[in-house]
């Protein structure tokens, strides 16, 4: 199923499930995390069924829509910092020779993201208020929402790397049937 006509469906369907998870940010607000975690998984199929290249046009497209779909810009930001790219990234990232050098690595991508999406925050989307909602937890909580964050991308990423596995083996031979060798 190596059609173009297969590849621009299937990119279309994703693309559209994606916005729909970030379209619902706005419906269904404490899933504003979630949903683009959501949609970045789902950007996972187009890099296993057809090329990262082709999850890359995919995650820029959802990107760009999701500017205008969605009403929860954090979460737009969220898929767009992170969520939507990390999954096409990570194969390649795990692909490094030392496992520990890999988490490293991915660690220090995830912060770089998060520190991004921070100043994004408060800068371009003047949400001052939402770092000020933090000061009731002493002037150490931002660290420690940072550690938090660390550990809950680690669980992130390890369902992620399951999430990655079960389609491959049990999805994917059910959708598509299993291959004649």
């Amino acid at each position: 199923m190596n059609s173009t006509s297969y590849k621009v469906a299937l990119g279309g369907v994703i693309a559209a499930l994606c916005l729909l998870g970030m379209f619902l940010t706005g419906v269904i607000p404490f899933l504003n995390m979630t949903l683009p975690m959501i949609a970045g998984a789902l950007i996972t199929v187009i890099a296993v069924e057809v090329s990262s290249s082709w999850a890359v046009m995919t995650y820029i497209a959802v990107c760009f829509l999701s500017v205008f779909v969605t009403f929860d810009k954090t979460a737009a930001l969220l898929f767009i910092l992170f969520f939507g790219h990390y999954p096409i990234i990570k194969p390649q990232l795990e692909k490094v020779y030392s496992k520990l050098a890999s988490y490293v690595l991915k660690i220090v991508l995830f912060n770089i993201c998060i520190h991004v999406y921070y100043e994004c925050t408060i800068y371009i989307l003047g949400l001052k208020d939402y770092m000020d909602s933090f000061s009731m937890f002493g002037k150490y909580a931002i660290y420690i929402l940072w550690g938090l964050s660390n550990i809950l991308f680690l669980l992130y990423d390890y369902a992620l790397g399951g999430i990655i596995e079960m389609y491959i083996q049990h999805l994917k031979p059910k959708i598509f049937g299993k291959k004649k060798k």
